[in-house]
């Protein structure tokens, strides 16, 4: 077995790339406009909103469709994690084909095992995060149905519950972000099959692309104004 330093220092610089981005987003989260903390807002006005309605339809076919998306990664992940294990067992042919790539790394049998075992560790930890986002939307369609109706929105009480409802929802959504942060990552761990440097390479590219997705892109901009807006408006309707 070669497992060289490079590969050492390649798959170093993987986990610190994965772990540092998702510990800097969540601090950052706190003190900067982002889709995470600006989306955290919008749930809370719409939440909001729903202790004012009798009849909760549209939230329950908004929710079910957010579900069904999160339900269609978890299925795939199961899919994808079902091939990756049975790479497993075809080891052989895969070094061939790395073999007959130009410029990949010399293929170590021991060494392909350990890269189908990184991924299959990915595409775990992704299905976990599915599955738990999933059923935390579970937990909100819950307080969704049990939440009572407040049509002035001044009820402090029922102000609050709104809040915990989006609270749950941001956890739920927290957990779908991190399950899709698995998917950037494991195009990153892929490129391990060919070379450790185009692994540290790959790695650094996936956490400029979520940064610039999640904290300076067009959407970041306008959901950060689109609240803005729904402040002054809910501040200006409930003032009179």
């Amino acid at each position: 077995m070669s497992i060289t330093f490079l590969n050492i220092l390649a798959i170093a610089s993987f986990f610190t790339c994965w772990i540092g981005y998702t510990e800097f987003a969540r601090k950052k989260a706190k003190t900067t406009n982002c889709i995470a903390r600006c989306l955290h807002q919008h749930r809370i006005h719409w939440m909001y909103e729903v202790i004012t309605r009798d009849i909760k339809v549209g939230e329950a076919a908004l929710l079910a469709n957010l579900e069904r998306n999160i339900a269609f990664f978890a299925s795939s992940t199961l899919l994808v994690l079902a091939g990756v294990l049975t790479l497993f067992a075809q080891v052989e042919k895969l070094e061939k084909v790395i073999h007959s790539i130009p410029f990949a790394a010399y293929p170590d049998h021991t060494l392909i095992q350990m890269k189908l075992g990184l991924l299959a560790f990915i595409f775990v930890m992704a299905f976990f995060q599915f599955t738990w986002s999933m059923r935390q939307y579970g937990f909100l369609n819950v307080m969704v149905g049990a939440s009572p109706t407040d049509k002035t929105s001044q009820n402090e009480n029922l102000l609050a519950y709104a809040k915990q409802m989006a609270i749950v929802q941001d956890q739920a959504a927290h957990s779908y972000n991190y399950g899709l942060r698995s998917y950037y990552f494991s195009m990153a761990a892929i490129c391990w099959f060919f070379h450790p440097l185009l692994l540290m390479l790959a790695s650094v590219l996936v956490v400029y692309t979520l940064y610039i997705r999640e904290f300076r892109s067009k959407a970041v901009r306008a959901i950060t104004a689109g609240q803005e807006i729904l402040k002054t408006e809910r501040a200006s309707r409930y003032s009179k």
